[in-house]
């Protein structure tokens, strides 16, 4: 007779039960249950809360009165995430909901306590409740990751595994949080598409380098398509890209006579020193 499995769960629906419990599910599924595992929930009063640096940066005032008229209504669903650190309660997610509770005058709200976190720790947390809400801008996410690289010394890989997002995404973050902070300060100012900072930055240092820039600075280029056309009117040529040493001894590699057996070993040493892996 055949094994019968379970039919599967996905993270999103598997049950959580060390978190305090009688809590809304809801709330559990907006946090990453993993990274808030051992929180427990208690009502703080706002006075009583530290707010240091946050990955968000950008906050609207019409939005942040919105939402505190919201809160006045139906009270806060989602709990404030805390970290305790000492006598002090040092806020890590929901900036923008403190500020609303603020703006209405409220004293206290419910929060989740975490202790002993590791700043990495703290990181992850941040990232992984902020880069849930779509209203994050692109440019806190990639000073959040960048500032995530420059505490753990970590390589992309690490990141990408420890964050939960794609590799290449990871070194698109990377690029653009190390691009002047004007151009990143107008991305925000002018909602400017990531990939006109990712190709400007391609682009060969010159005057038209520094005369799209000041487009840019100005909000007069905002749209990759805009920045392709004013490309195409200066007639500016990308550089190509020069092929990597590393894969330029692979293909050597590869083109030699593999049958033989030396040189097969010889190939997967090679291997095993570019990609950085243990190949089987």
């Amino acid at each position: 007779m055949a094994k019968e499995f379970s039919a599967r769960v996905t993270k999103r629906e598997r049950k959580v039960t060390d978190i305090t419990s009688g809590i809304d599910e809801r709330i559990l599924r907006a946090n990453d249950q993993k990274l808030l595992r051992g929180a427990q929930l208690a009502t703080i009063q706002l006075a009583d809360i530290e707010v240091r640096d946050q990955v968000r940066t950008k906050f609207n005032d019409e939005s942040l009165r919105e939402l505190g008229e919201n809160i006045k209504v139906n009270g806060l669903i989602q709990p404030l995430v805390l970290h305790r650190d000492g006598n002090k309660f040092v806020l890590i997610c929901g900036e923008r909901r403190f500020r609303a509770m603020t703006m209405i005058e409220m004293k206290e709200a419910p929060c989740f306590i975490l202790e002993n976190k590791t700043k990495e720790e703290l990181m992850a947390i941040q990232f992984s409740e902020n880069q849930a809400r779509e209203d994050l801008h692109y440019i806190d996410q990639a000073d959040s990751i960048y500032g995530y690289q420059k505490l753990t010394g970590t390589s992309e890989r690490k990141i990408t595994a420890a964050l939960g997002i794609s590799k290449s995404e990871v070194h698109r973050c990377l690029m653009i949080a190390k691009l002047p902070r004007e151009l990143k300060e107008a991305a925000k100012k002018f909602n400017t598409e990531k990939y006109v900072l990712l190709e400007w930055d391609e682009l060969p240092k010159n005057e038209f380098k520094d005369e799209i820039k000041g487009r840019i600075l100005a909000g007069d280029i905002t749209k990759r398509v805009q920045l392709k056309r004013v490309i195409s009117q200066l007639q500016i040529v990308k550089p190509k890209k020069k092929r990597d040493d590393s894969v330029e001894k692979l293909m050597k590699v590869l083109k030699t006579q593999m049958k033989d057996p030396a040189m097969k070993a010889r190939a997967k040493e090679m291997m095993k020193e570019l990609v950085g892996e243990r190949i089987h």
